[in-house]
């Protein structure tokens, strides 16, 4: 599915059609989780607050062994 990048206010947003928030049990004001995706892409998710902190913790973590996880992707 296609959807456009636009200008809403001073801010830009997705417009979703309705069909998607249909199929998707999406609500009006409901928070999402936006991941970057390898290539350049994203991926949402309804926003979970518990989510949130495990991804955190994850980042906390990557970040004090980034040279041993490097060393093991080789």
């Amino acid at each position: 599915m296609k959807i456009e990048i636009k200008k809403i206010g001073n801010s830009d947003g997705l417009l979703l059609p309705k069909e998607l928030m249909q199929r998707l049990d999406l609500k009006r004001g409901q928070e999402l989780h936006i991941t970057e995706l390898a290539g350049g892409g994203f991926q949402a998710m309804p926003y979970d607050p518990d989510f949130e902190e495990t991804m955190q913790a994850a980042d906390r973590i990557m970040d004090k062994y980034k040279d041993t996880l490097a060393a093991l992707a080789k």
